[in-house]
């Protein structure tokens, strides 16, 4: 979201078909953000199952031991690293880092220092050295991303520019941008890997992208301040959690309609609880919420659309990751600078295991 919406930096307009573009804007890049220093070399033998957290704050990657639950080490990236994606095959990490400032709500923009647009881009680590590859140039203030199955392209929402960038992962050129509403957030792509959804928080909207024309298909009035959006296997529903309705929308990802509102109703819901990451079972069960100053990860059962359960994991919980076999799933806790580790057999936090500073985003790598 917007520099000047942010408290501690919080993660995580009407756009008609007619604004959707097709500008190729590779012509007005931004200098290369120069690669990080040198970070420690990772360990002689490399652990199968890997947990990687983005720090927003101090600007690196710490990684995670998914075995013994330990931390490997910390890797500079850049900027304000948020959004984290791993490629299809496992071997590349790709991390949103931002020149863009931070601040807190009522904070003038005029006080701020101009953003540092050198420092946005994609960040691609390999998964396996933990050191930064490339940068790639993917628009102004990039915060979420997503990889298609193919691993050929990558679509970013661009938070400052009110739009998402098609990206050429081969190449690193950006194919074209659609406009869509302002502060855009989260994207994900549809199963089939046919349509890309993209949050707008300002526009309380969701964008439908065609991912073979890059053309918009329709916006879809979701509810107030959407963030992250999780689809069911078969592609037929997305969720999107919505920050300021303490609710989830549900989501015709067929016909592309809003359909109801998924209300959070957990014990002593007071502040009411505020939606931020989404993850969604493998076998479709189970959708994982994380709900930021509430503190709690709730546990959504999509045949009744009812949380099942509600589980306290930390300070301020917002990026969140699924183990592939579905018995273990991660929260990132900015405040506390941590991560929860949760048996879901038991519904029980395991383990807090210290981050670098405020911790945004988790991704998790099994080979």
């Amino acid at each position: 979201m917007s520099s000047r919406h942010r408290s501690w930096p919080i993660l995580l307009a009407v756009a008609c078909a007619c604004c959707a573009g097709g500008t190729n804007k590779s012509d007005e890049r931004p200098p290369a953000a120069p690669a990080p220093p040198a970070a420690p070399a990772p360990p002689a033998v490399t652990p199968k199952l890997r947990v990687y957290v983005t720090n927003e704050m101090s600007g690196d990657l710490t990684v995670i031991n998914g075995e013994s639950q330990t931390v490997i080490g910390t890797y500079k990236l850049g900027k304000r690293p948020r959004g984290i994606q791993v490629s299809p095959d496992g071997k590349s990490l790709y991390v949103a880092l931002s020149g863009s400032p931070n601040a807190g709500p009522g904070v003038d923009p005029k006080t701020l220092p101009p953003p540092d647009r050198a420092a946005d881009g994609i960040g691609e680590v390999d998964a396996d050295t933990y050191q930064l590859k490339r940068v790639i140039h993917a628009g102004a203030d990039p915060e979420q991303l997503a990889i298609s199955r193919d691993g050929k392209r990558m679509y970013v929402a661009n938070e400052d520019a009110a739009q998402a960038s098609v990206v050429d992962l081969e190449s690193g050129a950006i194919v074209t941008t659609v406009k869509i509403g302002e502060e855009p957030e989260g994207v994900s792509i549809r199963p089939d890997g046919k349509v890309v959804y993209v949050t707008s928080e300002e526009d309380s909207a969701v964008f439908a992208i065609d991912a073979a024309t890059n053309k918009l298909l329709k916006r879809i009035p979701a509810g107030h301040r959407p963030r992250g959006i999780g689809f069911l296997p078969d592609g037929s529903r997305a969720y999107v959690t919505l920050e300021n309705d303490g609710a989830l929308a549900l989501i015709d990802a067929k016909q592309h309609r809003f359909l109801k509102l998924v209300e959070l109703k957990g014990q002593g819901n007071t502040p009411k609880p505020r939606p931020m990451g989404i993850a969604v079972h493998p076998d479709g069960s189970v959708v994982y919420v994380t709900t930021g100053s509430f503190g709690k990860l709730f546990l959504i059962d999509p045949k009744t659309n009812t949380a099942t359960a509600d589980i306290e994991v930390g300070q301020r919980p917002w990026g969140v990751a699924l183990m592939p076999d579905g018995k273990t799933i991660y929260t990132a806790n900015g405040p506390s600078n941590d991560v929860s580790v949760v048996d879901l057999s038991t519904k029980q936090v395991v383990k807090k295991i210290k981050a670098g500073e405020r911790p945004w985003g988790v991704a998790v790598v099994t080979r």
